[in-house]
Parts: C-alpha cells; structure tokens; sequence
C-alpha cells in the first residue's frame, strides 16, 4: 500500500475553480432560530469558533440567537462558551472565544408569536446603528421542520426578508439570506408545498436549503478529481464503469430518537438527500463554468435523467429491512421493534437500498446502487465505482486471487480519502496476482486537519455562494424519484415485522438478491 502525497502548485490555475473564493464575505449579523438545541449547540457554535479562529469571519459578525426559554443575553453566551468548549474541533483561544461572545445577544419566544419578530428587529437595527452601516443578515432554521413555514412567513410579515432584485441582492443594499435543514418535506406533496411558501417570501438567491454531507471535503473532492485529473474522464461512462454502489452506513441505533426516526425511516432520512447528491457528484457533467446555477444545473439533468420507477417495479429495484437483535459496539443490542418509543407493529425501515438507472448518453445500463443503514457491522459512507473486468484471465494460477475488477473508493467518512485498488503481482518466482491499494487520505497527504461540513456552509452562505446547497427545482426532482417507492411501500401490505438484519451484520440477505448477476455489495 502506497500513500500518494500532494504536489505542490505549480502556479497554474483551473479555470472550472477560478474565482470559487474570491467571493467577499460581508459584514453579517446571523440569527439562528433553535439556538439552543442540539444542532445549534454541537455543530453551529463551534463551527462560527473555528471560523472565528481562522479569521474568515468577517471583522463586523453579530450572533442572535432565538429560542423559546426566558433568559438574560449573559446567560446564552455562558452556554454558548460550553458548547464551543465541549464541541469545537480545537482548543479554544480565550482572545478569540471572548470576541466572538462579545457580539452575541439573545430573543426568548415561540415562533408563532409576531412580538418575538419585532424584539428581533429591534436587535437587529441596534448592531446596525453600531456599526454605522447596513448589515447583511442570514437567518439560521435549526428548528423542528414544523417551523419552517411559521418562520418563513412571519420574517415576511416584519419585512425581515428583503426585497431581492435578479442578482439576488435586496434592493435596500441589505444582503438577506435564510438557511434551511434538512428534511425538507416528507413527500413530494410537501417539498412543493414548502418550495412555494419559501418563495412567497424570499426569492430563489436567497435560499440556501443545507445538506450538510455537501460540505465533506470528499464530496468536494470528488469534482476535483474528475475535472481536474486527464487519466479518470476517459473511463468514465458505461464503456468501462460496471456499476457503481453508495453506502451510509451507521453502526449506531436510533439513539432515543425514535419520534423522529419511526416517521421518517432510512429512506426519507438518508437517501432521499445525502445520497442522491452523491450519486449527482458522480454523474453530473463538467460544468461550462464552477458557478452554482451551472452546476446545480448539471445535477438536476442526472434526477431528471433518473428512471422513475412505477409501482410494477419497486418490489425489484427496492428493499427495505429493519434491525433484529444483535452484537455490536462491544455489546448486545435491541432490535429495533424493541427499541424505547417505537411501535410493536411498525413497518418503519431501518435499512432501504435502491438500484436505480441515469438514461442517458454516458450512463445508459450503469446500475447505481444506493444502501443506507443503521446497527450494521461499521460506520462509513463511501461511494465505490467498479470497473469493467479485463477481457482475458491470464494470471488465475494456483495461490493467485486472479484478476479483480479495479475500484476507486471514495471515502465519505469516517476516514475522508481516496482508494484505487489495482492487481499487483506479490514477490517472487510464481506470477501470482493480489489486489494492492492506492490511497490517499486528507491527514497525511496535507498534515491538518479538514475542517467541519458546517464551517464551509456557513462561510458559503454568508458569501452568497450556492453552489454547495439544493435548488428548489433540485429538492423537487429528488422527491420525484423516491416519492413512488414510498407511496408503493405504503399501498403494499407489509409482512410483520419487515425482513429483519442482525445488529452489526452486512444487512439483509434480500438487498443482495436486487442485484444483477455477478454484482455484489461491498463488505462494510
């Protein structure tokens, strides 16, 4: 096994990525509504930190963070100070914790109540008048999806949402942008619905609907190393490709969250978003140019170019399966059904894989197979794309493994890299072939340490930069593909319980059977 380490620059510049950070980042005051729950505490706060340490901050940046609980500004920094120190991925510098706490204010209130708009405002004109010009603002939904709507619109009703002009600017010079989580509906129904509400207030370039597995360095990474490597653009099409799979895989349960986990299950939760934008990363043409309309563009021709399945087809191109039992972690564990908070009789999925088909030119006949898990045997997200098999076996000898299909694996997480496997000949007088790696991993080949999703998203999003988040055409096209595989399952009585898994296994037996002959899953 080699490690490839990177070269140098050599002073030339891609044009594809030409002016990708030269973006300015304005001065902005960011209100987080949830700012005190989970999400807000574990990702947001410490991600603003090591921004703040970075010093890619912009000089004047104001936090308001809007929850529910009574409690004076001094209070919801102190938590805001534990949440970096416990969360953040360093050690915090007390200079930089303390300037960043210094602009930090508090709005207690529910979100249907109009009052808790108008203290905000008030909060917000006080930094403007502060700092003697206009801000921009972004606003932060880390809230239950619920709220989405109810926020949305009552940020419209106090004129909190500016009035955008075609470059996405609002007219009154004061940049307004608004980040929304995931999920974004539970239907197609309901993402239109929300799409058409979002866009009664704020216009399309001010929307940044987040996926934080866009933000992984890999994902990134993996535009980089299609469009700025000669020697992958050749293979790359239904010449060479045999398949491709994509795996979340999670060797956790659901964790106390069986209220959310048994109305949403593996295939709202995981591939509906996370992995259906992995497998556009892996699809999408070269953009004309690294923008976010032109790429968004070309991953919205790869959903569009999605089959969708009818109801005919979902029993051959989808599985779903649920954890029994099992050992994993070092510990005997609960199936699911027997998991705290979920029903005896729940035909919610644990494990869902698709084998879906891009028809179109380059991809015609590529299965793409999409797993996504949880109590499997490890944690990790990768995308693995095989290679068709050389045509003649001419090295399948006593003590040779023969021939193997080259791959190249794209590690997602936990370990963010890069592996080709390739056939090697082992020492000695015997010509006997084994599977060898090449790898690339970000700590050793760049010595530091790769930043959190979350810290680009934000950056990104205070700079007006879409191109790492979902358009609303983009977020309709994804639900069109699994709309008809969930309303199938639905219609379709389901044996109780589902087809079961042992916890800390490879997963059902049935998700091998989807596909073709000779495919066959990799070994989580």
């Amino acid at each position: 096994m080699s490690v490839l380490t990177a070269a140098p620059p050599d002073g030339e510049v891609n044009p594809l990525v030409e002016g990708l950070e030269r973006l300015p980042v304005p001065s902005t005051t960011m209100v987080i509504f949830g700012a005190t729950g989970d999400l807000a505490r574990r990702k947001l706060l410490p991600a603003l930190y090591n921004l703040a340490h970075e010093g890619a901050l912009p000089e004047r940046f104001h936090l308001i963070g809007v929850s529910r609980r009574e409690k004076p500004h001094e209070d919801y920094r102190a938590e805001c100070e534990q949440a970096i120190r416990r969360f953040s991925r360093r050690s915090p510098d007390k200079n930089v914790l303390e300037g960043l706490l210094e602009q930090v204010k508090y709005v207690p209130g529910v979100f249907d109540d109009d009052s808790v708009y108008e203290r905000l405002a008030r909060e917000l004109d006080e930094f403007e008048r502060a700092a003697g010009e206009p801000l921009a603002r972004m606003f932060y939904l880390s809230t239950a999806p619920t709220f989405f709507p109810v926020i949305i619109e009552a940020l419209g009703r106090q004129g909190l949402a500016g009035r955008a002009e075609e470059d996405g600017a609002p007219q009154d010079g004061q940049r307004v942008r608004v980040i929304i989580e995931k999920p974004f509906g539970t239907s197609l129904a309901e993402a239109m619905d929300l799409n058409r509400r979002v866009l009664s207030v704020f216009e399309e370039p001010q929307v940044f609907r987040i996926d934080h597995y866009l933000g992984k360095e890999t994902v990134q990474n993996m535009m980089a190393f299609r469009f700025a490597n000669g020697m992958f653009e050749p293979l790359w099409n239904r010449n060479y490709i045999d398949n491709i799979q994509i795996t979340a895989a999670e060797d956790i349960g659901i964790e106390g969250r069986a209220g959310y986990y048994d109305r949403a299950g593996a295939l709202r939760d995981l591939i509906q978003n996370h992995m259906l934008q992995l497998l556009c990363h892996v699809a999408m043409e070269p953009p004309a140019r690294f923008s976010a309309e032109e790429v968004r563009n070309e991953k919205v021709k790869v959903l569009r170019s999605i089959r969708t399945p009818t109801p005919e087809e979902v029993g051959e191109i989808a599985v779903r399966a649920q954890y029994a039992a099992g050992h994993a972690g070092g510990q005997d564990v609960p199936g699911y059904l027997e998991e705290e908070g979920v029903a005896a009789d729940s035909h919610t999925e644990t494990f869902a894989a698709l084998r879906l088909e891009v028809d179109n030119w380059r991809w015609a006949g590529v299965p793409f197979y999409l797993r996504a898990g949880k109590r499997l045997a490890r944690k990790v997200t990768e995308i693995a794309i095989t290679l068709k098999p050389v045509p003649h076996l001419a090295f399948s000898r006593e003590g040779s493994l023969g021939v193997r299909p080259n791959q190249l694996v794209l590690t997602v997480q936990p370990n963010e890299g890069v592996s080709l496997q390739l056939g090697a000949k082992i020492p000695g007088t015997r010509m006997v072939i084994r599977p060898v790696n090449m790898e690339f991993l970000y700590g050793t080949s760049f010595l530091s340490q790769s930043p959190e999703a979350y810290e680009r998203l934000i950056i990104d999003a205070m700079r007006g930069d879409a191109t790492l988040f979902t358009r609303n055409d983009e977020v309709e096209a994804q639900w069109q593909i699994c709309d008809p595989v969930l309303k199938s399952w639905e219609a379709t009585p389901a044996p109780h319980p589902l087809p079961q898994y042992e916890a800390g296994s490879q997963g059902p037996t049935e998700a091998r059977e989807m596909m073709r002959e000779g495919q066959g899953w990799r070994t989580i």
